[in-house]
């Protein structure tokens, strides 16, 4: 039978020769955009689970960039991944207060991802009542497939892991009426996330899907490779390792795994001897994380000590309680200054490029309930 690349490559074909296919083009090898998309998108508008929902997350994509601006103009909060999940899960779009129609317009496109956006912790609180993702193909069951590296179904999970949604919480897409197609039950897998609604430029399916949706995250699906790619991933897994869930991950099961349980993002690399690295170079949202003073030049050379600040420890954490997290991020500091009682702690690295592999590996760490703080210290001077 077909699998999921011969689905895909027939859609992204047929939208190309068809003359349907829209800017970023080629479509191949991405959620694709239509001619029609901006129509598809307003329907939203007409369906209760918008009207109802406080907080919708809208996935990143060029055709859904309608249902951004909808959300935005319904002053609804408007959540959206950060690409490749390079830092954090999510940033809120936060539009200007006064925000004109045209800056509005503006928010909702990649460009206002970049300028108008704030992380969302792991532990933000968000509570999402309506995902609307994007899709290569899906069937009027509700069967879904992406792009084959499978981002929307990992950030689905991990929002089931986050609490943020919750099993009853609607799954729209949005697609051209050519991507609506049967798909065999036997192509899906169980992390596979299935949607509710399908909006084309002509139709609202509702299509009453039966099967449940990934229940979190599927550890022993998961690579070592993974786990290094998606830093809030790392605080996940550590999350639920602390309530003594099964973390073992796809490498550690067996090497047998590697050849029959594909990792939930491995799909394309199997099919076709690509890394997702190759596309990775994406839009690095985030920067808004790091808050560091510029370091003085004399400090940029290697081999001078660089220390991080850690804050927002709450009153009820232990020293050990951090060590044993710094070990599990691999990010053990030559020296580790503890104030508990100022609720913060400077960790000295052996220089800045080690400093700053250890800010990126601790991004959204949660201890105790709160999401710590980390960030190269704002004072680097006699530190070494």
């Amino acid at each position: 039978g077909a699998s999921k690349w011969d689905v895909r490559e027939k859609v992204w074909d047929y939208l190309e020769a068809s003359g349907l296919a829209d800017f970023p083009r080629p479509v191949h090898r991405r959620i694709p955009n239509f001619k029609g998309s901006h129509q598809a998108c307003c329907s939203i508008k007409e369906l209760d689970v918008f009207d109802r929902a406080c907080e919708i997350k809208v996935d990143p994509d060029k055709p859904l960039e309608g249902v951004r601006l909808a959300a935005l103009q319904a002053r609804k909060t408007l959540l959206v991944p950060t690409p490749r999940l390079r830092t954090g899960l999510f940033n809120r779009i936060v539009p200007p207060s006064g925000a004109t129609k045209e800056i509005l317009r503006i928010c909702a496109t990649s460009q206002g991802i970049k300028e108008y956006s704030v992380p969302v912790g792991l532990d933000g609180k968000a509570r999402v009542d309506l995902v609307v993702v994007g899709s290569v193909a899906v069937s009027e069951k509700g069967w879904r497939i992406g792009k084959g590296e499978g981002y929307a179904d990992m950030e689905y999970a991990m929002m089931v892991s986050m609490g943020a949604v919750q099993a009853d919480t609607p799954v729209i897409t949005i697609v051209h009426d050519c991507q609506v197609v049967d798909i065999a039950e036997e192509l899906l897998d169980d992390h596979d996330l299935t949607v509710d609604y399908i909006l084309t430029p002509t139709r609202t399916i509702k299509t009453n899907c039966k099967r449940p949706k990934p229940q979190g995250i599927i550890w022993h699906k998961v690579s070592y490779e993974m786990l290094e790619k998606i830093p809030i991933l790392k605080s996940l897994r550590y999350r639920e390792k602390q309530a003594g869930k099964e973390v073992a991950l796809q490498d550690e099961h067996s090497d047998l795994a590697n050849a029959n349980t594909p990792a939930v993002l491995n799909e394309k690399a199997k099919a076709e001897n690509t890394r997702p690295q190759a596309a990775m170079g994406s839009a690095q949202i985030g920067q808004h994380y790091v808050e560091s003073d510029s370091l003085s030049p004399r400090l940029e050379g290697s081999g001078m000590i660089t220390t991080v600040y850690v804050g927002n420890i709450p009153p009820s954490v232990r020293v050990s309680e951090l060590k044993c997290a710094l070990r599990e991020f691999r990010a053990t500091p030559l020296r580790l200054n503890w104030q508990g009682a100022q609720h913060r702690a400077f960790l000295d690295y052996k220089d800045k490029a080690t400093a700053e592999s250890a800010v990126s590996s601790l991004k959204g760490l949660s201890l105790g309930g709160n999401t710590l703080r980390v960030e190269l210290a704002k004072n680097q001077r006699n530190k070494g």
